[in-house]
């Protein structure tokens, strides 16, 4: 495991494989190395071409946090390992990851291309706006009474588990490791905003972009994809066949190389 202090002294941890260009994975909600085998998984593939970064978001796993929370101190930690890549790099975001790889990109950063996976926004219309606003003030009050868990199963419950699923989870080891991390869930709500595709911050990231999504995907995921590779001025969209947001490794791993690599 190694280490880089963010800006404001926060310890961002990460692992680092292969040689090669540098390429910095971003994980969504919950996703952080001790929990997240489909990106280990992802990152070994990824490492037979490119020097990978795949790291623990602020607030999880081995890496810190400081209070208070503010997007911008996301962006100075994917700064900071940008800046121990060498100057540059690639980045690949998964899900509000990528939204996240999205506002470093329009802030500026040394990005020579990015790569996203269905980034979660929503419609935009009325319905969808109420929604959001009943999530943010839902699980702003579960964390606020310190109700990890409940937070965690309004998260999974609002992105579509069933709920005889979550209580399953429950009862499992691994619900322990999506606590600890509960706390974060509040900082991908800040991520996506009221969830609807920010058009106008968009349309001047001129940063090469590579637009993913499953093809078994629901149709919003899809719609979503369709918008963001629109709006971004210089992107392109990709549609994986009988993918889902559970994306396989051995499917995503060529289409990144690829376009990583051209």
């Amino acid at each position: 495991m190694n280490q880089v202090i963010s800006k404001d002294g926060t310890v961002i941890a990460f692992d680092q494989s292969g040689e090669g260009p540098a390429l910095i994975l971003v994980g969504g909600a919950f996703q952080h190395r001790a929990i997240d085998p489909r990106t280990a998984q992802l990152a070994a593939l990824l490492a037979q071409h490119f020097t990978v970064f795949h790291y623990d978001r602020r607030g999880r796993g081995d890496s810190s946090d400081t209070q208070p929370y503010a997007v911008e101190r996301e962006v100075e930690d994917l700064a900071a390992l940008i800046k121990e890549a060498g100057g540059q790099a690639a980045v690949f975001g998964m899900s509000s990851g990528g939204v996240l790889a999205l506002e470093a990109a329009k802030s500026g950063l040394a990005i020579t291309k990015l790569a996203l996976y269905e980034p979660p926004f929503n419609s935009g219309d009325a319905t969808a706006r109420q929604a959001s606003e009943n999530y943010t003030r839902q699980l702003t009050a579960l964390l606020t009474e310190g109700r990890r868990g409940d937070a965690v199963a309004l998260a999974m419950t609002t992105w579509g588990a069933p709920a005889e699923a979550i209580a399953g989870m429950r009862q499992t080891p691994i619900w322990s490791l999506f606590e600890s991390v509960a706390p974060t869930l509040a900082y991908d709500n800040a991520i996506m905003g009221d969830g609807s595709v920010p058009t106008e911050r968009l349309a001047s990231i001129t940063v090469p972009t590579l637009v993913i999504v499953g093809g078994a995907s629901p149709a919003f995921m899809q719609n979503a994809a369709q918008v963001v590779a629109h709006t971004l001025p210089n992107a392109k969209l990709r549609t994986l066949e009988d993918q889902t947001h559970d994306v396989a490794p051995g499917v995503l791993a060529p289409v990144l190389e690829k376009f990583f690599a051209a």
